[in-house]
């Protein structure tokens, strides 16, 4: 019997190539070879491991005529031509549930640093400054949390608010009936109306990019905390920054931002648009480089949860 090829596009934890390997899968790792040294190799290619250094287009898929699965570590298939993989049979397997804890944690800490000032309070004693009042803070009990997109990390931050005295909210488009004695299932205008928080856990497709923009700044009925923790382009950087400079948003937490490259590294190779040197400049906003599902625990997680699916739908 022939051995079915992996190739790791990606690096991921190891434990994914370990029980592949395990299990009879001939595993290549090419990390930094390119799309154009791929070509040799693709045709054999009986599965692929990615994370997104590469579009999974129809150009690309028409070197593997082997191709049986993509996997993806990690939550969001947007660099996958999913309909194309779905019309060739082609399984795809992601593993949100791999760092759905990680990101639930980080929305908290963001929330929870935006709210009390740490992040401007740290910089200014840092800087010798002692100045209490200037950094007196904002209680989390007795807020409404809004989040929009009840799946996996939308959930996962739902449960880690259960310890506070929050009224959480929940819109999803695609689901219903998740809503419990703690999460009130509701309408999108409900929470525009209502939330002290927003946050969103939402893919990145046709219908949510620029989800949030200036239409939807505009239909928040008060002052509010935003979270963004999904894929940079959901959020409208501009429609942000003047939320910020009106007063509308209190304070934005965001782990992810509209000029990302698929190449994290170069992020600053780029010219800063002058919407985003606004938002460096701003103590009350709170950024980190995608790593909100970058934990060490849930890199192991990620790896994991794909070689459970992965093995679950092959063949003894």
């Amino acid at each position: 019997m022939k051995q079915r090829l992996v190739i790791f596009i990606d690096s991921v934890h190891p434990v994914l190539e370990e029980r592949l390997s395990n299990a009879g899968f001939l595993c290549q790792r090419h990390f930094h070879t390119t799309p154009e040294e791929l070509i040799a190799i693709l045709p054999n290619a009986y599965g692929l491991v990615i994370r997104s250094r590469l579009t999974i287009n129809e150009d690309f898929l028409s070197h593997c005529p082997q191709l049986q699965f993509i996997a993806r570590s990690g939550s969001g298939l947007e660099n996958i031509d999913t309909a194309l993989c779905k019309t060739r049979q082609i399984r795809l397997y992601n593993s949100p549930e791999g760092n759905r804890n990680a990101v639930a944690e980080h929305a908290l800490g963001m929330l929870l640093g935006l709210m009390n000032k740490l992040f401007k309070a740290n910089k200014a004693v840092k800087s010798g400054i002692w100045n209490r009042e200037d950094h007196r803070g904002e209680e989390l009990d007795g807020k409404t949390v809004g989040i929009i997109g009840y799946g996996n990390n939308g959930a996962a931050f739902a449960k880690k608010l259960r310890g506070f005295d929050v009224k959480v909210m929940a819109f999803d488009k695609y689901k219903t009936g998740f809503g419990d004695h703690f999460v009130q299932e509701c309408t999108l205008e409900a929470i525009q109306e209502q939330a002290d928080v927003l946050s969103f856990h939402v893919p990145q497709n046709k219908e949510t990019l620029y989800y949030f923009d200036s239409a939807f700044l505009k239909s928040m009925k008060k002052p509010f905390y935003l979270l963004n923790l999904s894929r940079g382009k959901i959020v409208d950087t501009k429609a942000l920054v003047e939320g910020l400079s009106l007063g509308l948003v209190k304070g934005a937490g965001l782990d992810v931002l509209e000029f990302e490259r698929k190449s994290f590294e170069s992020f600053f190779d780029q010219e800063i648009p002058e919407e985003l040197q606004a938002l460096f400049a701003a103590e009350n906003v709170c950024l980190s480089p995608h790593v909100g599902g970058w934990t060490t625990e849930s890199y192991i997680k990620l790896s994991s949860v794909l070689a459970d699916k992965i093995l679950a739908d092959e063949p003894n």
